[in-house]
């Protein structure tokens, strides 16, 4: 049984494979996004905290997913376009992934398991689900998709 996130990889928007050991001593938020979603906004606070608190370690790492009502139908350059120009978004994008079914993506079953969300439900239940992870790779929480990045900066704080 893995006991903490650095057993994964996964593909960056542009088919690289990014070993998540490379994230090791950073404090990482993990997001399921979408680019046509009522809280694609949230783009804006996931920048903002990775801009005020990267130089502490923070990483924010963004996971589109196309699995709820087909929020996120662009190409992973198209996304990244999105992303820069409505958002300016440094943090890194991966690949398009499924986070529930029989494709999940192995780093989010891991997720699911080890945070589970209302009423202890593994599924994720829609676009922008948070989880935060310590700088040992071991997932602290799991945030739902109507909690402001804002609302997460103490615990991302508490963290670093």
């Amino acid at each position: 049984m893995k006991k903490d996130i650095y057993q994964f990889s996964a593909l960056n928007n542009v088919g690289e494979t990014i070993e998540l050991t490379s994230y090791k001593n950073k404090v990482m938020l993990i997001v399921n996004t979408a680019s046509d979603c009522g809280f694609t906004s949230q783009y804006k606070g996931l920048q903002d905290l990775y801009q005020k608190h990267q130089t502490q370690g923070l990483e924010v790492l963004a996971f589109p997913c196309n699995q709820f009502n087909g929020q996120e139908k662009g190409s992973n350059e198209e996304i990244k376009q999105f992303c820069d120009l409505r958002f300016n978004v440094k943090f890194p994008l991966f690949s398009k992934i499924d986070v529930n079914g029989d494709n999940t993506h192995p780093l989010f079953k891991f997720l699911k398991s080890q945070a589970t969300g209302l009423l202890g439900s593994r599924r994720i239940k829609w676009n922008f689900t948070k989880f935060l992870v310590n700088k040992e790779g071991k997932v602290i929480k799991r945030y739902a998709p109507t909690t402001k990045p804002e609302a997460i900066e103490s615990d991302i704080e508490k963290l670093l």
